[in-house]
């Protein structure tokens, strides 16, 4: 092996200007800059959405329709079209816009907050009617926009804004298991949930993304994908150890994989 040195010498002023090689910003992202918090795995969910919407030659025919959150400013930085929806209602504007647009490839941004709370029953009936359209869910067990406050998927013993104390089921229930809830649904063609804690879930989690997208274009029916994500602020943990609590926390209650598949749903009703 060569002993020269494979690292650069910060003892003294380089010899050659730095230079960019690359930013490595995918095309349909127009602004890498974002003012979400330190350590937020939004936009990094965001990414493997837009890449999947390149990959699959889709950015002249999507349409994404975002709910309320932090996320919500990244809408700007698309370059696809995009819908706002209030607050929690984005299900039920996909639905208008795909039977409209038939040929319109349809997607919603949402968190948990926005889906599970505010729009609980939107997401449920679109599913149940097997609306041929893509939710993602964005969960990080909190209210991050406003601070922190707990949602309806914070898991037990989670510390948040409005349960210092950790969630405690005899006085704030128990969390909503939405994938798990979705999958059980007859119009649900695929549901997966999956995590962008570390490099190894940002690769399962975009195929997740990818077949979601696939299924839509099939026509299978509704399709979900919930992407746990970060949010060091709303935590409060320090930046570096977003990740493993992630892992430590919500993995464990709201668990990674795929739920439900096409093909599993096409031997069931043939059944």
């Amino acid at each position: 092996m060569s002993d020269q040195k494979l690292y650069l010498n910060t003892d003294q002023a380089p010899s050659e200007a730095a230079a960019l090689v690359d930013d490595f910003t995918p095309s349909l992202i127009t602004q890498a800059n974002h003012h979400l918090c330190p350590g937020c795995g939004e936009p990094i969910a965001l990414r493997a959405a837009v890449e999947a919407v390149d990959e699959l030659a889709l950015a002249d025919r999507t349409i994404a329709v975002f709910g309320i959150g932090c996320y919500t400013a990244f809408a700007h930085n698309l370059d696809v079209e995009v819908v706002q929806a209030l607050h929690g209602r984005a299900p039920s504007v996909a639905t208008g816009i795909k039977r409209m647009l038939p040929e319109g490839f349809v997607v919603t941004v949402q968190g948990d907050g926005d889906m599970v709370n505010e729009g609980l029953q939107e997401v449920l009936h679109t599913a149940a009617r097997g609306e041929p359209v893509t939710c993602l869910l964005l969960n990080n067990g909190v209210f991050g926009e406003t601070g922190g406050q707990m949602t309806a998927t914070t898991t037990l013993g989670q510390r948040t804004k409005t349960s210092i104390d950790g969630r405690d089921p005899h006085q704030h229930g128990h969390p909503i298991l939405l994938s798990d809830l979705v999958a059980t649904l007859e119009g649900a063609a695929y549901v997966a949930r999956g995590a962008v804690n570390n490099a190894g879930n940002v690769a399962r989690t975009k195929r997740y993304i990818t077949r979601a997208y696939q299924s839509q274009l099939a026509g299978a029916g509704f399709s979900l994908v919930e992407i746990l994500t970060m949010c060091p602020t709303g935590w409060f943990v320090d930046t570096l150890d977003g990740p493993d609590y992630l892992q430590d926390t919500l993995a464990p209650v709201h668990g990674i994989g795929e739920l439900k598949t096409p093909g599993e749903q096409a031997s069931k009703l043939a059944g």
